[in-house]
C-alpha cells in the first residue's frame, strides 16, 4: 500500500511540474502539454512485449530488446520535445525546465511502477 502511494504521489508531483511549466502567467502556453502522448506511448512496448516473450529462459530476447528500444526512444522524444518547443521560442527556457523536471519524475515513477508491481508474484500488473 506504502509504494501505490509514494508512485501516485510521484505521478501527482511531476504533473505539477508539467502544469507550472504550461500555466504559470509568465509562461502561458500550453506546447508542453503534447508530452502527455509519450507518458501513454512509453510503458505500451513493454507491456506488449511481457505479454508474448516467456520469461523462463535466460538468454536474451530479441522481442524484450526491440520493447526496451522503442521505450528508450520514446523516453528520449519526451525530453527532446521541449528543447525543441524553447529552440523555436514556441515556449521559455523557464517552461522548459519545469517539463523536464516533470518528466524526470513521472519516468521515475513509470519504473517505479514496473519494479513495484512487474514480479509474477499474487498481486502484479498483469492480472489488470
Amino acid at each position: 500500500v506504502a509504494a501505490l502511494i509514494s508512485l501516485s504521489f510521484g505521478g501527482a508531483v511531476g504533473l505539477m511540474f508539467l502544469m507550472l511549466g504550461c500555466a504559470l502567467p509568465q509562461y502561458n502556453q500550453y506546447w508542453p502539454l503534447f508530452v502527455l502522448f509519450f507518458y501513454v506511448l512509453s510503458p505500451i512496448p513493454y507491456c506488449i512485449a511481457r505479454r508474448l516473450v516467456d520469461d523462463t529462459d535466460a538468454t536474451s530476447n530479441a522481442c524484450k530488446e526491440l520493447a526496451i528500444f522503442l521505450t528508450t526512444g520514446i523516453v528520449v522524444s519526451a525530453f527532446g520535445l521541449p528543447i525543441v518547443f524553447a529552440r523555436a521560442e514556441l515556449i521559455y527556457w523557464g517552461a522548459c525546465a519545469l517539463v523536464l523536471t516533470g518528466n524526470t519524475v513521472i519516468f521515475a515513477t513509470i519504473l517505479g511502477f514496473f519494479l513495484v508491481f512487474g514480479s509474477n508474484d499474487d498481486f502484479s500488473w498483469q492480472q489488470w
